[in-house]
């Protein structure tokens, strides 16, 4: 069980209610998935996920297809099986195969070089606080990312440990 209260948009604190609200109209269930209905508990929580989302999605260099295998990567790395959940649906969502989103979270190859080398990036940074080994980052950069694309990988990493970690230290319930 969760420790922390699950809102309606309807019994959600008043600053977070327009945000829940606009989360549920974009889901198919037309309710908050246990998550968001969390994380409306406190609105700077869920100001914080939502902003997160909004700027990936606004000001990123990458296309949906690498956010999401970045995602994932980044899930694997955390733990957390809800997390890897939300993020594998997310991959097939965007055009990853189910064995290319195995590869994502595993480490073996996408066929596709490049990001295999950006996720893995990725992945090593989330199992390792941050900590990427410089052989990992020189591959990354001799297969064609830049600094750009570097930076902007570890916004998809932050958003997904910040995910991730909030659903570790709620303990919420699955219900994807």
């Amino acid at each position: 069980m969760g420790r922390i209260p699950t809102h309606t948009v309807e019994d959600a604190p008043a600053a977070s209610r327009p945000l829940l609200h606009k989360i549920v109209q974009a889901t198919p269930t037309g309710r908050p998935a246990n998550l968001h209905a969390q994380m409306a508990h406190s609105p700077a929580v869920l100001t914080a996920y939502t902003s997160l989302r909004a700027v990936l999605a606004e000001q990123t260099s990458f296309d949906p297809k690498v956010g999401a295998a970045l995602t994932l990567a980044a899930a694997s790395g955390v733990g957390n099986g809800y997390m890897t959940r939300i993020a594998s649906r997310l991959a097939q969502m965007n055009g990853w195969t189910e064995e290319q989103g195995t590869a994502l979270t595993t480490g073996t190859s996408t066929n596709d070089a490049k990001i295999d080398v950006l996720a893995g990036l990725v992945r090593e940074s989330a199992a390792n606080s941050g900590y990427v080994a410089d052989a990992t980052w020189t591959a990354a950069r001799k297969s064609g990312w830049s600094d750009v694309q570097l930076t902007d990988a570890f916004a998809f990493l932050g958003a997904t440990v910040f995910t991730g970690y909030f659903l570790n230290y709620a303990r919420t319930d699955l219900d994807i």
